[in-house]
């Protein structure tokens, strides 16, 4: 049973070393880059600004919390 143990213990820590080299070869730097500036690229969605200030008020919230029983909305 320590040997079993040993060996996917071993085994656990390749993988981990693996998974490590991968996130951080420099193959990939590139598609992470990218990756992490998509919270700041708001081209897809639409801005809320835009329909507060037309008098488009977002209502869905207010709504769903009264669906809920919230009395609070």
């Amino acid at each position: 049973m320590g040997t079993f143990r040993g060996i996917i213990t071993l085994l656990t820590l390749i993988s981990f070393l693996g998974i490590v080299w991968w996130a951080y070869s420099k193959r990939r730097k590139k598609d992470f880059d990218e990756a992490a500036h998509l919270p700041f690229a708001d081209d897809e969605l639409p801005n809320r600004d835009n329909r507060v200030s037309n008098g488009e008020a977002d209502t869905r919230h207010a709504d769903s919390r009264k669906d809920k029983g919230d009395n609070n909305a």
